[in-house]
């Protein structure tokens, strides 16, 4: 199997495909191609979230602001799993969860190795010229092999991308904005068991409930709650957390109870 995440929309992520299918015989699964544009902090968020759900896999990763420069090519191997992508942090947090089992240790142990470029036929659709034919080439030599695949070689340092951490107290939690969903919902790096036996908090300034869904709250409601990705999230109850609560990916925030 491989996978194909991306912030191409449509249609680009087809020639993708078409590269992949027509150098191997594999399952495609899109995860998704409408990942924040050239946000490689997000696009890693999201993806250390869904790929740790898939069974062994290739997984082709294009989120890449810096494509036709110099920054190189990668593999990761992670496990039962690789990561196929540029060298620009969006690969890691993804390959860390999927090493270490699903819990995201900054230290465990990854291979990362460089993919050989060779005039590939744009500087500007590497997907399609690099990756895409690189992924269907670890497909077909197999993970366990890839240290013996042509074209690759050991990477001696690689960018890398964490995510900060939370400052907790006994009154209150300091963190950030990691990302907002599609909803609207504002996701932060407060681990969510600071919730636990709340019944409500105040968010900057302004004080909400903490409910265990979105609609335990009346619509138009502001709340706090834990999110599918075990972290601390405002939301609205059909609305829009972002928008009541002023605030964006990268934002500071203060939790308080």
């Amino acid at each position: 199997m491989i996978t194909l995440a991306s912030d191409f929309g449509t249609p680009y992520p087809a020639a993708m495909k078409g590269v992949i299918l027509s150098e191997c015989d594999t399952r495609l699964v899109d995860v998704g191609h409408d990942f924040p544009r050239q946000d490689v902090r997000a696009s890693a968020f999201w993806l250390s979230e869904v790929l740790p759900e898939f069974p062994p896999a290739v997984h082709l990763v294009v989120v890449d602001p810096g494509v036709g420069t110099d920054r190189n090519a990668l593999v990761v191997r992670a496990g039962d799993h690789a990561l196929v992508g540029p060298d620009n942090g969006v690969l890691l947090p993804a390959a860390r969860r999927l090493a270490s089992g699903g819990d995201g240790d900054y230290d465990t142990d990854i291979d990362a190795y460089e993919l050989e470029i060779e005039n590939p036929r744009s500087s500007t659709f590497h997907g399609r010229d690099v990756f895409a034919p690189g992924a269907a080439a670890v497909h077909e030599a197999g993970i366990d092999r890839l240290p013996e695949l042509d074209g690759v070689s050991p990477a001696d340092d690689v960018v890398d991308l964490t995510f900060p951490d939370p400052d907790v107290g006994d009154d209150g939690a300091s963190g950030e904005v990691l990302v907002v969903d599609d909803f609207g919902n504002v996701v932060t790096n407060v681990p969510g068991e600071v919730l636990d036996g709340r019944k409500r908090v105040t968010v900057d300034d302004i004080e909400v409930p903490v409910v265990r869904s979105y609609a335990h709250a009346g619509i138009g409601e502001a709340v706090a709650t834990v999110g599918s990705h075990d972290n601390v999230e405002f939301a609205v109850n059909q609305g829009r957390g972002d928008e009541t609560f002023g605030l964006s990916a990268g934002d500071s925030v203060r939790i308080e109870w």
